[in-house]
């Protein structure tokens, strides 16, 4: 059972790599954050415009060059995190970043659950120089979002 459940998390990752949701530059934003992992040379810039009201996520793009894994996180990130009031992707980032501390171990079954496709990255948080990887994206989207709260 493990090894099937190995498997589907690793042709999620694979399917997200190779269609990448979110990829691309958006040209009207109110936060940018530009990130690289020193270890291995994966970078991304991502933008992310807010509602009026400040509370909601209503556009995000990035554009960046990477393993998979960062990619695949990146894309995963964004179906999770679009249109989701603020609040909601904070939490969804401390849930994520909380899965990569775990170094394989599983959250408990509503955090997963909230994570849909980025509990597929339970098995990466197993190495510890692809987590970096897999974490990059997420903390582009906290510094971009900390910036676009300051201008709305």
């Amino acid at each position: 059972m493990a090894d099937a459940m190995e498997q589907l998390y690793q042709q999620v990752i694979l399917d997200h790599a190779r269609v990448r949701q979110g990829e691309g530059e958006l040209t009207e934003y109110g936060g940018e954050s530009f990130q690289i992992n020193p270890t291995c040379g994966d970078q991304v810039t991502l933008r992310v415009r807010l509602d009026p009201e400040g509370e909601r996520i209503q556009a995000l793009g990035w554009t960046g060059q990477g393993c998979s894994i960062s990619q695949a996180s990146l894309s995963v990130m964004h179906e999770l995190v679009l249109d989701q009031p603020v609040a909601r992707a904070e939490e969804l980032g401390a849930y994520f970043r909380e899965l990569m501390a775990a170094r394989g171990k599983e959250l408990d079954s509503s955090r997963l659950e909230a994570l849909e496709d980025a509990s597929a990255f339970t098995g990466v948080a197993r190495y510890p120089a692809r987590i970096k990887c897999a974490l990059l994206g997420w903390m582009a989207l906290r510094d971009a979002l900390v910036q676009a709260r300051g201008r709305a």
